[in-house]
């Protein structure tokens, strides 16, 4: 490169940095590759990453996608993004995801197991508060998990906690969990967007109607489908909650959503279209966040309902989607490839090895000649709200599938109440998954024979059984085996079809400050931008 490309290349390295864009590992990769030796790239990096230290003030606006008028305060209940956003601003779980992906406290100061994992003991932050002024305690925890726990619960997080066999209080700030086998995920569990802490009403049961959290936010007003205003907790047991007050707007029409940020109506937007993200890149009161992550894009088919009750038929449909070509048309390249199986390479335990599943019409014909099912037409269901694309995504794989003979209508169903009337209730369908930390959570949430969100009503004796055996072994390498046999039968048997695993892809006004890191559990910093982040002075 000339002298004056590498100079371009710093000054966009410093930008980057001082936008909080660029990890400082990267920035030292580029900077040193441009020609700077690694002192003066550190120097370079701590002027320009720490030129904004965070500040408090101001009003930090946000623009949602993927909100209902339909959901709830009730956690077992949560699937939208707007409450999995709302939730992290006014509540609190044990433990949390950091921006390094690494597992942190919140609640829980600490944590520990015995020698087979299976009683763990949470030690709780002794200053943590409601919003109402009420110390949390260890009955709170207590009322909370047990929300999601018995014969009467219809949590969606009902699975995860299902060999929880105890839980005590050990004084007001102790909680100890006995579990019926040994778990080494648990206090990753804890972080699942079901699992927040609220208080305990006066008989055990947990208060969630009332809106009371120990989140760094507390809500103000708000209203379902439409808006949330927020203002700081002063009694917030963490670091962070830096903007004075936070507004959740919910927009989910992407070109209302990108129009609010360029307008600076929004300070930042969850989720962008990606066909017009290099535009908005030219920008320069717009930072863009590409965040490689665990989410993944699915499409169930009810394995109880026919035709997907046949193995064959689930297995030409899968045959019959081109992941490369949705990944470079509809994703541009933001996503990595799936293969039928819930676990990504951003996960522990990746089975690396198991053979990708490619594009084969004519395969796909013999297994419906098989099952007699030659000419297939099926329905599969859609909104614009799930993710950029998705509309189009599902089109795509309709051209893709008549190469097999296959007609796929695509049904646009409307963006309010997709989560209650459109999945789990349409035999073939599209889904928007956040990012789980392990594939026992992901397994266990969607796969596991009695999961409530068991979005394939798939059932398969011999995976249920290495997901039992997988979740209490503390031999990495025979946890790795049991993992990548599970891969293989959900990829064979298995109903659903996993295009990708999509990237994180939001964007935020350039005075928005962030650290060098972002969390790839959720969008905006893993749902916690709003008290991660700050403005610019």
């Amino acid at each position: 490169m000339t002298k004056k490309t590498d100079q371009i290349l710093l000054d966009k390295l410093a930008y980057a940095a001082k936008m909080g864009g660029i990890s400082r590992r990267s920035f030292m990769h580029y900077s040193m590759a441009a020609g700077m030796t690694a002192s003066a790239a550190t120097c370079l990096w701590t002027s320009s990453a720490h030129a904004q230290e965070p500040r408090r003030g101001g009003t930090f606006k946000v623009g949602m996608h993927d909100g209902n008028t339909s959901d709830t305060h009730d956690p077992g209940t949560y699937s939208s993004r707007q409450q999995i956003y709302l939730a992290h601003q006014y509540r609190s779980y044990l433990t949390l995801i950091e921006p390094d992906g690494t597992l942190g406290p919140d609640l829980a100061t600490n944590w520990a197991a015995n020698s087979d994992a299976s009683v763990w003991t949470f030690e709780l932050n002794r200053n943590a508060s409601f919003h109402s002024g009420s110390k949390v305690t260890s009955k709170d925890v207590i009322a909370s998990l047990n929300h999601h726990r018995g014969d009467d619960s219809t949590s969606a997080a009902k699975a995860l906690l299902a060999s929880v066999t105890d839980m005590q209080a050990d004084g007001d700030n102790t909680v100890v969990v006995t579990l019926d086998s040994g778990n080494a995920d648990l206090p990753w569990l804890m972080t699942d967007y079901h699992l927040p802490i609220c208080p305990a009403n006066e008989d055990g049961t947990m208060n969630w109607q009332s809106g009371d959290g120990s989140g760094p936010y507390k809500i103000d007003a708000g209203e379902w489908g439409v808006s949330w205003r927020l203002s700081r907790h002063e009694g917030w047991h963490l670091e962070g909650a830096y903007f004075d007050k936070v507004e959740m707007l919910v927009l989910n029409d992407p070109n209302a959503r990108q129009a609010a940020l360029v307008t600076g109506d929004v300070d930042a937007v969850t989720s962008i279209d990606l066909k017009t993200s290099a535009l908005m890149e030219r920008d320069p009161n717009i930072a863009i966040d590409n965040v490689p992550s665990g989410a993944a894009i699915t499409m169930p088919m009810h394995c109880n309902t026919a035709p997907f009750d046949d193995v064959n038929v689930r297995n030409a449909l899968k045959l019959s989607i081109d992941r490369n070509e949705i990944i470079e048309k509809i994703a541009f390249g933001a996503a990595s490839i799936g293969n039928d199986f819930h676990h990504s390479p951003a996960q522990p335990y990746w089975p690396d090895d198991v053979e990708q599943r490619e594009y084969d019409p004519d395969r796909a014909k013999a297994l419906l000649k098989k099952a007699g099912m030659e000419g297939l037409t099926v329905n599969i269901s859609t909104a614009d709200s799930l993710f950029s694309g998705a509309v189009d995504m599902c089109v795509l794989y309709a051209a893709q599938a008549k190469a097999a003979g296959i007609t796929i209508n695509v049904v646009r169903e409307p963006n309010d109440g997709y989560y209650n009337d459109v999945w789990l209730q349409k035999p073939f369908c599209a889904v928007s998954w956040g990012a789980r930390p392990t594939p026992d959570v992901m397994y266990t949430l969607a796969y596991k024979d009695d999961a409530a969100w068991n979005e394939s009503f798939w059932q398969n004796e011999r995976f249920n059984e290495l997901l039992l055996q997988a979740k209490g072994e503390l031999d990495d390498g025979l946890r790795a085996e049991m993992y990548r046999e599970m891969a293989v039968i959900a990829r064979d048997d298995g109903g659903t079809i996993i295009p990708m695993f999509n990237n994180f892809v939001y964007a935020r006004r350039s005075n928005v400050m962030h650290g060098p890191n972002l969390a790839a559990s959720w969008e905006l910093d893993g749902a916690r931008g709003p008290s991660r982040w700050w403005f610019s002075g």
